[in-house]
């Protein structure tokens, strides 16, 4: 029967296993002298700054925080606490003039004027699904936006206005990438990814954004799992009790209503019980919803996993080497 010990781990077992890995990987494998680790401010950084500090010492790992115009206040001084709190070098890199440069700003907002004609500079806006509990819900996107006296309007977004909204922003993951790789080549360090299995598995990464990586501390854990680590490591409470954002949009917004539909302790529970041929009905009661909720959650995390191959496939030779 499937009980919410399932998921639960040993974190001091956990954590030696992952730093014995980072040790072997980085030094041994990839001949990299420390580890670049950007910051959000969010558990997953934190946790994976940490096992890097332990792994292969605090004076060996680089804390990068990359803010821009449109990030919470509260990253860039959370990031700040946790790079004190573990004694790592830190480095502040404002990515606004680059994504300006690109069109970044100008491209997201000439997107939304697809679906809001009259959007101006200066408001903000978030986008949104609706609950994995509404129904049998389709998987339909809405932007939601807030003019400057702060009344909210929210509208389902047409496939041309999506895609170019959401190609838009990836600049952003893009570009904090180049820059970690800048100070990891100049360093001799190698590039920690930062995603859950969560995350991972259901594809919520940039290709060639925050889904590149040297190597990928954290990608087997699951988002309860991620949190009983930062427990064990002692990551600051405040860290610890923050709500996952996403930290990509002008308003604030979960993790939940952005991707993932659904809280991510219930998530974690359906996803573990899927993976091990759990019956719906069986996880309900563990995951405090109904087994037909359980359904749509099943589907959902499968629909996902489809959806996301693309974001997995490592480049591809097209003819083989000396095939020709």
């Amino acid at each position: 029967m499937l009980t919410r010990d399932a998921i639960r781990i040993d974190p001091a077992v956990v954590a030696a296993r992952i730093e014995a890995g980072i040790r072997s990987e980085v030094l041994d494998v990839m001949r990299r002298r420390g580890a670049v680790v950007a910051l959000s401010g969010g558990i997953d950084s934190s946790v994976v700054a940490a096992l890097c500090a332990r792994a292969l010492r605090p004076e060996r790992v680089v804390g990068l925080m990359l803010p821009e115009r449109d990030s919470s206040s509260d990253a860039l001084r959370l990031a700040t606490m946790l790079g004190d709190h573990l004694g790592i070098a830190r480095i502040v890199e404002d990515i606004t003039p680059a994504l300006s440069a690109v069109g970044c700003y100008a491209r997201q907002d000439e997107a939304i004027r697809m679906v809001f004609p009259d959007f101006e500079p200066g408001w903000r806006f978030k986008l949104v699904l609706p609950s994995l509990l509404d129904g049998d819900r389709l998987n339909i996107v809405r932007l939601t936006v807030e003019d400057g006296i702060g009344t909210q309007r929210t509208m389902r977004l047409t496939p041309e206005a999506y895609l170019q909204l959401v190609a838009a922003t990836n600049f952003k993951q893009r570009t904090r990438k180049m820059l970690e790789y800048y100070h990891a080549d100049r360093l001799r360090y190698a590039v920690a990814g930062t995603p859950n299995r969560l995350e991972y598995d259901q594809g919520f990464f940039v290709k060639q954004g925050d889904g590149a990586a040297d190597f990928k501390p954290i990608a087997h854990l699951l988002k309860s799992q991620v949190f009983a680590l930062a427990e064990f490591l002692g990551i600051p409470d405040e860290i610890r009790a923050r709500v996952p954002t996403t930290d990509t949009y002008s308003m604030s917004q979960t993790q939940e209503e952005f991707f993932f539909g659904l809280p991510y302790e219930q998530i974690d529970l359906c996803m573990w019980a899927l993976d091990h041929g759990v019956p719906s009905a069986s996880a309900a009661s563990v995951a405090g919803i109904t087994a037909d909720e359980v359904e749509r959650v099943y589907h959902d995390i499968k629909a996902k996993r489809r959806a996301s191959r693309y974001l997995h496939h490592v480049p591809i030779v097209v003819i083989p080497s000396g095939d020709a």
